[in-house]
This record gives C-alpha cells, structure tokens and sequence, in this order.
C-alpha cells in the first residue's frame, strides 16, 4: 500500500488514525505496545518518502503519537512514545516537513512529566534539533518555531528537574540567535501566513513567541530559574533590540509590565514580598536599562507608560520596591536628561509630583488609638443564644485583638515605608538637579570653610559650578524647577507639622510605632528645604534666568524667613542641632551675593538672626553668622 498516491492515503489515515488513538490508549499495555510499534513501522515508511512543499501528511499520521502521549497515563507506552519520535528525529530529520509540530508536541507533553527518563530523553532530542539541525536546516523547521520555543519553556517550568530548567533556558538563548541570523527566512518560508505582514513575520513568528515564553517562565518558576529566564530575556532586548520597530516594542512592554501585575503576583504574602523583592525589583531595573539603551525610540513611545509603572512601585507594601521606583527614575534622569523636550520634562515632574503627595504618610497625623479601635470592637458582638459561654467569647475577643494587632502593624509598616520613599524622592530631586554626591560636598564644604574662616569664599568653592554642571538644572526650565521646590515644600512642611505635635508622637510611641524612641521626620523636615534653597539660590544668581529673578527673590526671601522663625521656635537643643547644616547653607549663600542682594536678604533677617545669638550656637555657626554680620556695616553705611 506504500505506492498509494498521498491523496487515498490521506482518507485511509482518517480511518487508521482513530483506530490508531484508541487501541494505543487501551489499558492493556501489550495491546496499547503493539498498537505503537505498528505505528511507529508505517510513520517511518512514510518519513522515508518525504513531503513535497505545502503538504501536510507527516502531520496527520504523526498526531497519533500526540493523542497517545496526553491519554495513556502508563509509564511504559509513554516512554515508547517518546523512543519513538527520538528514532525518528536522529535517523530521518531530513525528511522531516510539516512532522516537526508534532515531534515538538510530543516533547512538550514529555516535559512536564515527573519521570525522569521520560523528562531526559525528550530533553536531549531537543537539545540535539536545537543545537545541531537548526543551524543546517532551519528554513524548513521554520514554522514549528513556536512550538519549539514553547516546548522549551515547559522544560523550563518543571520543577522536579531544575538543571534541566537552566540548560532549556539557554536554548532559548541558542533560539534568538537563530532569529537574528535568519530573519529573512520568515519572509521567504512563512508564504501562507497573509494575516502577518511581511516586514512583521520575524516579530510575530519569531522574537515574540520567544520573548512571551520567557516571560511565561518568570510567571510560573521558583526563584532561581525565574531569576535566570528574567536575565536571558533582558539579555535578548538589550542585544538585538536594535533590530526592534516601535510597534514590536509596544507589544513588548505589554508582555513586561504583566511582571507587575497585581492579579498575576503570587496571592500568599511571604510568597508576595519575595517576589517584589526579588523579581520586580530587578526586572524594573532592567526595564530602565533598556530605556536608556533605546531612549530615542522608546521615549516619545512608552516613557507615559513606565511612568505609570514606576509610580505603581512607589506605592506597594515593599519597602525595597518602592525606593527602588525612585531610584529608577533617578538613573532614567540622569541617564536621558540631556535629551528630554519640554513635554519630556513635563511629564517626568509631574510624575515626581505625583510620587510626593501619594507616599505623604498623613496617616501620621490623623491616627488615634480609638480609630484603631474601631477596626474591631470585640465589646460589639451579636450573640445568637442567652447561653454565650465565656470560653467562646475570650476566644472571640482573642482572635479579634490578633486581628485589630495585625492591622495596625500592617498600617504602621506601610506609614514607615510612606517615610523612607519620601526621603528617598527628596534625595532623588536632589541628584537630578544637582548630580549624586554634589549637595553633600557643599555641605562639607560649607562647614569647612567656617571651620577654617576663610577670607576668600568664591575662590574657595570653584568647584561648586562645574560639579552642578553634571546635574540636569540648566536643562531644567524655571517652571520645572519652581515646581519642584513646591512638591519640596509641602514634604518639608508635612514633616515640620509632625516634628511639632509632640503629643501625636508620643501616641504614635506609646503604640508601638519606629521602635525605641520617639518617632521623628528630622530627615526629612531638613534635606527637603535644604534642597529648596540650593535650587532657588542657584537660582537667584543665574542670569538665563533674569526674568523670574523677581519671584524666584521673592519666594526665597518669604521660605528663608519661614525657616528663621521656625528655627527660633525649636525646643530642643538637638532638634536646633540638625538645622545647622539648614542655616551654615542659608547665611553662605547669602554671603556670597552682591551688595544689592545681600541688603534685600540682610534687611528681611536682621531682627531673627540678632535673635540667634541668644542660642548656644556651634562654633562653626557662630563664625558664618560674624562674617554676616560684619559684611552688613559696609553694605549699609554703618561704621
């Protein structure tokens, strides 16, 4: 019957296939083997014979093999199933056509399996078509490409075998290359596929399948190996993104941001924490990597969306995450700034805006222990009988202090982290206008220089400009910069409100809030407005800035005044303490000014800085507020 033209064949298999898929599933396992070495003497006969182009034969009587493997669940005829389609792979691969979907099919009920024969065999094969016939025959596998890639991915997510995972991952890896190499092949092979334009096949067929898989092993693996196929993907971008077209990126930062989606992360909270920790927190950094590597194409495109992204970060219950999310926008910042439009810059401040009022920890303020209380009264309970044991109710009340514990260490964890991203987006304004580590040389420069008393104060701090040259200020417009210094304002003022209601501290305490001592926002209060005034006096000698020198003087005069009089206020010594760092920058940057400007600053001050010296300042302070005061004689005519 061999001779028999494919056509007859073709309706005789509609027959002997189904009669194939029954007595291979039999529950005697001799009928069942019997029925699959049969199987396996004819699919040879007709390997044999090869297939002409646009012919699909070797499909029909290899699906057989398929069903077999999905519904036999003996060992035995899987394992046969399996040596079967291996015999074939290594002896007759190049007459091999449309067959290599189901040789692919079959592996990828294999990988799964917790046998490990089954999982090693089928994986060797694998390795093998991979590693050796792709390079020589690629052109005609071409269309079992996803089924590959996709067999691939279920070595990858079986558990039981976490070598074989790696090793199934790098032959991810071995596939994009394949792509890269041959993308024309998808044109010249894929002919039927008209839904699929040509210049797209290679994206469609190809790297999206791949990078979409790699994607699903992150979704469905333990740590390490979502680890590794997190790495190969970003690996895969970063290496051949250049041969990327924008609307193939769209379609990429959709498969990524499912990494973060909050219905897909893992529901058990240990397992939840872990997995913003580790996964998200490196795939975001990642995701800014590759934006900074394809800025030009990928920022008029997707900048919005990863914005939207990041400010998601900020707001999760992980503290790590969520500084991360500030971070990113940092190296996005620093990295891109240069070339950022107006729009640009636009849409980067008021995501930092958005950042600042969503992670103001206000809750601060507002909390009382009767709030809490509220949660759940135990006191308030519905009883269903006059015979309501006393056993039964401490158990209640029991249960609902756990529950009302909980929930206050939930909030208050959340209130700790609000803190610290805060702190974080203050530091972050700061690097991007300033550049890392500037404000903290100025700083140290500061003390030094009223340390030393030196004469010559421009000569000694030359450097400040070209360190600030490094930062984005000059591509910053005055807009973008004054509304910067408000976000800055309202944290500082948040932060100095709290730092003053020392009863709602002492509640907070006494509650269990920030440990041993009493909680402050001492950090924030002062590197807030710190920030503020390094912008606004930069501001103030800038001449490209001329036009706002009007406003710009004036908000610096009214904040500097607002910073004076609180200072004057302070109760603690310690407290004063942490400002000294607030007024060393307020009086240098004013010494530094002309005469003109210092008289407007001198004249606004003079009465709270007479005030100051009824404090017992530090040595430092005290020599910056003589000079001061000695530079007012001659700009004022007093001698």
């Amino acid at each position: 019957n061999m001779g028999r033209i494919r056509l007859q064949w073709s309706r005789i298999w509609q027959v002997l296939g189904d009669h194939f898929n029954r007595v291979g599933c039999n529950l005697n396992e001799d009928i069942a083997f019997f029925a699959l070495d049969s199987l396996r003497q004819l699919a040879m006969k007709f390997i044999e014979k090869g297939e002409f182009a646009n012919f699909r034969f070797q499909k029909d009587f290899l699906r057989p093999f398929e069903h077999i493997m999905k519904k036999n669940r003996s060992h035995n005829i899987r394992d046969m199933v399996v040596r079967c389609i291996a015999q074939m792979v290594n002896s007759q691969a190049r007459n091999i056509r449309s067959g290599w979907k189901n040789i692919f099919s079959v592996f990828h009920l294999a990988a799964s399996d917790h046998d490990e024969s089954i999982v090693e065999m089928a994986f060797q094969t694998t390795g093998h078509i991979i590693n050796n016939l792709y390079p020589a025959q690629f052109a005609v596998m071409i269309d079992s490409f996803q089924d590959a890639v996709k067999c691939l991915s279920e070595f990858a997510c079986n558990a039981s075998f976490p070598d074989t995972s790696m090793e199934a991952i790098r032959l991810i890896r071995t596939c994009a290359d394949c792509v890269h190499q041959k993308p024309q092949m998808y044109v010249e092979y894929c002919l039927e596929d008209g839904s699929v334009t040509e210049e797209d096949r290679a994206w469609v067929r190809g790297w999206f399948p791949l990078l979409f898989e790699l994607s699903c092993i992150v979704s469905r693996c333990k740590l390490d190996v979502r680890t590794r196929a997190l790495t190969v993907l970003f690996e895969i971008v970063k290496t051949h993104g250049d041969a990327f077209k924008p609307h193939w990126w769209k379609d990429l930062f959709q498969v990524l941001f499912r990494i973060f989606d909050n219905m897909k992360l893992p529901e058990h909270h240990t397992e939840k924490a872990e997995w913003m920790t580790t996964t998200c927190n490196h795939a975001l950094y990642a995701i800014v990597d590759v934006f900074s590597q394809y800025f030009d194409v990928l920022g008029p495109l997707l900048l919005q969306d990863l914005y939207v992204q990041l400010h998601w970060c900020v707001q999760q219950a992980n503290e790590q995450l969520a500084r991360s999310g500030t971070n990113c926008l940092e190296n996005l910042v620093i990295s891109n700034g240069l070339k950022f439009t107006e729009n640009t810059w636009d849409k980067t401040c008021q995501c930092m805006l958005d950042m600042f009022k969503c992670t103001i920890p206000s809750e601060l303020l507002s909390w009382s222990q009767s709030h809490e209380s509220d949660v759940v009264r135990p006191g308030i309970l519905k009883r269903s009988s006059s015979t309501f044991s006393v056993q039964s109710n401490n158990s209640i009340n029991s249960n609902s202090e756990e529950l009302a514990n909980s929930k206050l260490n939930s909030l208050f964890s959340g209130l700790l982290i609000k803190c610290a991203v805060q702190l974080e987006l203050i530091q972050t304004v700061d690097n991007i206008v300033f550049y890392p580590a500037t404000t903290r040389k100025e700083d140290q420069e500061n003390l030094a220089l009223a340390q030393a008393d030196i004469a010559d104060w421009e000569d000694a701090s030359l450097s400040e400009q070209q360190r600030e040259e490094q930062g984005m200020y000059g591509n910053l417009s005055s807009k973008h910069l004054l509304l910067l210094t408000e976000c800055l304002m309202q944290s500082h003022r948040f932060a100095k409100e709290f730092n003053s209601n020392h009863e709602q501290r002492n509640l907070l305490w006494k509650a269990g809030f920030k440990g041993s001592a009493k909680p402050n926002l001492l950090p924030q209060e002062t590197q807030s407005l710190a920030c503020v005034l390094r912008i606004l006096f930069k501001m103030a000698g800038d001449e490209s800035r001329r036009n706002a020198w009007g406003a710009i003087q004036q908000r610096l005069i009214a904040i500097c005044k607002e910073a004076l009089e609180y200072f004057l206020c302070l109760p603690s010594e310690a407290h004063r303490e942490a400002w000294t760092c607030i007024l060393l920058l307020v009086l240098t940057r004013i010494l530094k000014m002309p005469d003109d400007r210092f008289a407007a600053h001198a004249s606004s001050y003079y009465s709270k800085l007479c005030e100051l010296m009824t404090f017992e300042l530090k040595p430092e302070l005290r020599t910056v507020l003589r000079r001061f005061f000695l530079r007012i004689g001659p700009v004022f005519n007093i001698t």
